[in-house]
C-alpha cells in the first residue's frame, strides 16, 4: 500500500468471526501502523444457528476485548447476513462501549443501511452499489459518509456505486480499495482513482478529495492528515508524472515515485 502511495490506512477484522481470530486481525491492524475497526458483524459463522444468535456471541464474548484494541465496528447490513434490527443492537452496543460506527449497506440490496447509519450518527456507510435516487436524496442530507469502493464492484460484476449522483447532491463522499481477500484483492489507491474517474464519473479533483480529505474525515483524523498545511503531519506524494492527474490518468501505472510520512522519506521507488 505504501507503494501506491497511502500513507494511513484503516484495517478491519471480520474474516475470524471467532473471539480468537478476530482479536489476532485487530491486533495485526494495530502492529501496522493502522486504524483497526471491529467487523466483528460480517456473516454468520456455521457453527451458529442464526444471526440473533451470533450477535449474542459478539456482543457477549467478543465486544469487550475488542473494544480495547478497535477505534470502530463495522456490521454487514444485508439480505443473508445481518437485518436492520440486528445491526441496531449491535452497533448500539458497540456505541456504548465508546467505538464509532460505521456499516457496510447497499451492497445487493437496499437493506435500511442508509436509514439506519443516519439515525444512529455512523461516520459512514461503506459500498452502495444498490442505493437508488431515494437514498442518494437521504445521505445527501446527512452527515454521512458514503464510501465508495469501485475496485469491489469491478471485481464482483456488480454495478458502480452512483458516485457522480452522490457528489452533485451534496454528499460527502470518500473513496477506499476495500483490500480483501473475496471481493476486492487490490490495494492501489491509484486505481481506484482512475475507476472513480473512468467509470463513476468523477473529476480527478473529487477523486483525490475523496480519497485524502474525506478520507481523513471518515477516520476522526480530519484535523491532522488528508491536507497539506501547516499544523498538519507533512504526509506527502511525490508523483512521477507532468501532471498531478496522472495518477488517476494512467491507469495502473508506477506513479508514484517517493511517499514521505511525518516528513521522514518511508519509500521511494528506485526502478
Amino acid at each position: 500500500m505504501r507503494a501506491h502511495g497511502t500513507t494511513t490506512f484503516e484495517g478491519k477484522s471480520g474474516y475470524g468471526l471467532d473471539h480468537d481470530t478476530e482479536l489476532a486481525q485487530l491486533r495485526a491492524v494495530c502492529a501496522a501502523g493502522g486504524i483497526p475497526t471491529w467487523l466483528g458483524a460480517h456473516t454468520v459463522p456455521p457453527e451458529f444457528d442464526d444471526a440473533d444468535t451470533y450477535v449474542y456471541f459478539l456482543l457477549a464474548e467478543v465486544l469487550p476485548d475488542a473494544a480495547a484494541l478497535a477505534e470502530a465496528a463495522d456490521v454487514f447490513l444485508e439480505r443473508g447476513s445481518f437485518d436492520a434490527a440486528q445491526a441496531r443492537r449491535y452497533l448500539e452496543a458497540c456505541r456504548a462501549a465508546g467505538l464509532a460506527l460505521r456499516l457496510h449497506g447497499d451492497q445487493f440490496t437496499e437493506s435500511g443501511a442508509i436509514g439506519l447509519a443516519i439515525e444512529l450518527a455512523a461516520r459512514s456507510v461503506d459500498h452502495l452499489e444498490a442505493t437508488g435516487p431515494d437514498g442518494v436524496q437521504r445521505l445527501a442530507a446527512s452527515d454521512v459518509t458514503g464510501v465508495l469502493l469501485p475496485a469491489s464492484a469491478l471485481f464482483l460484476g456488480r454495478p458502480m456505486p452512483p458516485a457522480r449522483a452522490l457528489a452533485d447532491a451534496g454528499a460527502i463522499v470518500a473513496l477506499a480499495t476495500d483490500f480483501n481477500p473475496g471481493s476486492a484483492f487490490c490495494e492501489s489507491l491509484p486505481l481506484v482513482l482512475s475507476l472513480a474517474c473512468t467509470q463513476m464519473k468523477l473529476a480527478p479533483e473529487e477523486a483525490l478529495i475523496a480519497a485524502t480529505a474525506n478520507a481523513a474525515h471518515v477516520l476522526g483524523r480530519a484535523d491532522g492528515i488528508g491536507r497539506l498545511q501547516p499544523g498538519f503531519a507533512a504526509d506527502i506524494v511525490v508523483v512521477d508524472a507532468a501532471d498531478w492527474r496522472h495518477v488517476a490518468y494512467h491507469l495502473g501505472g508506477h506513479v508514484i515515485h517517493t511517499v514521505i510520512e511525518a516528513g521522514a522519506v518511508t519509500f521511494r521507488r528506485t526502478a
